[in-house]
């Protein structure tokens, strides 16, 4: 792939909107969910946190990825290639496993909330967080495999000194790569996709609520189903397509997205932000009382001085 100006427009504006929208949005989350697991934690609370952090360190990653979209090439240190890959596409994959498990979550509370109210501890939620961190990882780590593998052969161009960082594969690295990719679609996209529909739709059936369902499917379908389809495509055609690069935009909006899905999950969040929204619009009406004061103020001792001007004048005349 050749980086455009164009493209490298697009790329920037969209990883900058993402940045500026799910940082603060996150951290929010993030303040909030830990003040929770401290006073009455949960499993959901838990699971959310996961989701919250995984995001975080997406976003932390980003601006990497913005300065290999300003320079149109690599320029870093190549240690950070498959480092800010790894973490980026782990952190995608992360999301898809947590988002399911939030899922699964809420549809075993509606469809067995009695067995599932005795059962339900924050420990296993901890544990599933991590196995979900481990299975992510471990598939993504296809990113440094790719980046030095088969580097010993006098033909390949040595890692270090490469300007593009896991864009350009070689025959036998794609011979390798792409059905990686084929397993990462069905194993980490098709089933917890599976799973969300069946449990959202059974969820509705039962409550009726669609903010979350609503939310966690346009996430799946908008952010991971595009790039994932990138792996089919690729597997069939046995090529990395040109156009992953604008798939995996999409990829990016979890990020700021996410943030949704925690308002409908989290009635902590719910309050914590209109706690905020309040705390806003106090300060704004506030500094708007401020200023009318400040004008009536100004108003006043200027109608005083033209009083006291007149008076004088008049004084003065008679005088």
């Amino acid at each position: 792939m050749e980086w455009t100006q164009q493209m490298s427009d697009l790329v920037l504006a969209i990883y900058s909107i993402t940045l500026i929208t799910g940082l603060p949005a996150n951290l929010l989350a993030l303040y909030t969910f830990v003040r929770k697991l401290r006073q009455n934690p949960t499993p959901i609370d838990v699971l959310l946190l996961s989701l919250t952090i995984s995001d975080l360190i997406f976003l932390f990653f980003l601006p990497f990825r913005m300065k290999e979209a300003v320079d149109r090439k690599w320029t870093m240190s190549y240690f950070l290639c498959p480092l800010s890959g790894f973490i980026f596409y782990a952190t995608i994959y992360n999301s898809t496993f947590l988002l399911t498990a939030i899922s699964v979550e809420r549809y075993l509370g509606v469809a067995f909330p009695i067995k599932y109210k005795l059962k339900r501890k924050p420990r296993y939620a901890v544990i599933a967080s991590v196995i979900f961190w481990i299975i992510s990882m471990a598939h993504c780590s296809i990113v440094y495999i790719m980046q030095y593998y088969d580097h010993s052969n006098r033909t390949a161009i040595d890692p270090s000194l490469r300007n593009t960082c896991y864009e350009e594969f070689s025959q036998e690295q794609l011979n390798v790569l792409l059905p990686v990719r084929l397993e990462l679609f069905l194993v980490l996209f098709c089933i917890p996709f599976a799973i969300c529909c069946f449990c959202y739709i059974n969820f509705i059936l039962i409550l009726s609520p669609i903010g979350l369902a609503l939310g966690t499917l346009i996430v799946f379908i908008i952010c991971f189903m595009p790039y994932n389809v990138s792996h089919v495509v690729g597997y069939i055609g046995w090529y990395s397509p040109n156009w992953r690069v604008y798939a995996l935009l999409t990829s990016t909006f979890n990020a700021c997205l996410d943030p949704f899905i925690f308002y409908f999950s989290s009635s902590a969040l719910r309050q914590m932000f209109k706690h905020c929204m309040q705390g806003l619009f106090r300060k704004l009406h506030l500094s708007c009382c401020c200023e009318d004061l400040n004008c009536t103020q100004l108003s006043c001792s200027t109608a005083e001085e033209t009083t006291q001007s007149s008076n004088e004048t008049i004084q003065a005349s008679r005088i």
